[in-house]
């Protein structure tokens, strides 16, 4: 016997067994291991746990107490210890917190918990919405969603899709004052822009070939995308924008593309977690609905083309 709750347990079996030598074989024991336990614990209370004969072996008053006081501890630990299978996971209980950017909250991270809480009801889900990018190991992040790369060695990251930035205006805006035509151009057009809240600066356009553009003097700042996007729907400029947002707008005709041909490659989506041992449930599950939300997120690839997605001839006269 190696340890205190090998003891109790072996005291556990002799009591609830006629015999010591049922109990022996109860444990996988033999008789003179399970004797030595009862004296090894009698010596520790200072008190007899059974009365023994050549012919019976009987409980003592304290031995009573001391089993009545351990089966429900031991019988919690067998639980705690128990791995879940099949039956038990539709009891899944437990908080996961999430990181995610404000313009994924209800696009994606809402498609998902709905998902999770109908199947889940004893999770409970902790959703933190941030532009900023967080230190998920630091702040406890359970699972997040990540736009760009993920070359951090702490996290287990899986892609779920891309994302394709298309600069947009207002079909209003196109027609009153033209749309540009090269980069070059930018600056004389009103551009909108969303401040990247970890430097404090409005976010750079990415376009084509690795190049790089400032918004400069943008007529209209905002401190998340959404807010942005809200400034190009009421023609006050024009702005790159996530497909994701843009899409549903461009195939409806709300917005319209312009300088199409500097749209950069795609970026990864990605959904990760902290690498630190194995996946609990309740991580899993959200984990897994989180990626198939973003996996589903709208995208231009996926959706016929508008008539109204390309400049025609007469404003195309206006660049």
């Amino acid at each position: 016997m190696n340890s205190e709750l090998d003891l109790l347990k072996t005291f556990r079996a002799a009591a609830e067994a006629p015999s010591f030598r049922e109990a022996a074989v109860r444990l996988g024991s033999s008789p003179q291991a399970i004797t030595r336990a009862i004296q090894a614990l009698e010596s520790h209370y200072g008190e007899l746990l059974f009365h023994r004969s050549t012919r019976q072996v009987r409980i003592t008053a304290f031995g009573e107490d001391l089993l009545h006081q351990l089966r429900p501890a031991l019988e919690g630990l067998d639980k705690l210890w128990r791995p879940r299978t099949k039956a038990t996971a539709s009891q899944i209980v437990g908080t996961v917190r999430i990181s995610a950017p404000h313009s994924m909250g209800s696009r994606a991270v809402l498609a998902a918990l709905d998902t999770v809480t109908q199947s889940h009801p004893g999770i409970v889900l902790d959703v933190r919405l941030s532009d900023r990018v967080a230190d998920a190991v630091d702040e406890g992040i359970d699972v997040g969603i990540r736009v760009g790369f993920m070359r951090d060695s702490r996290f287990i990251a899986k892609k779920a899709g891309e994302m394709r930035l298309h600069i947009v205006g207002s079909p209003a805006l196109v027609e009153r004052i033209g749309a540009p035509a090269e980069t070059s151009e930018l600056s004389r057009f009103p551009l909108v822009a969303s401040v990247d809240i970890n430097t404090g600066r409005p976010w750079r356009w990415y376009l084509a070939g690795g190049v790089q553009v400032a918004p400069t003097a943008p007529v209209f700042i905002a401190d998340n995308a959404d807010m942005e996007m809200a400034g190009v729907i009421a023609g006050l400029g024009f702005a790159q924008l996530a497909d994701y947002m843009a899409a549903p707008l461009i195939q409806s005709g709300v917005l319209q593309r312009v300088m199409e041909e500097f749209d950069p490659a795609p970026w990864g989506l990605y959904v990760y977690r902290p690498q630190r041992g194995p996946v609990s449930p309740r991580v899993r599950v959200v984990f897994d609905a989180l990626h198939s939300a973003v996996g589903a997120l709208p995208s231009l690839t996926q959706m016929a083309p508008s008539p109204t997605s390309a400049l025609t001839p007469s404003k195309a006269g206006k660049r």
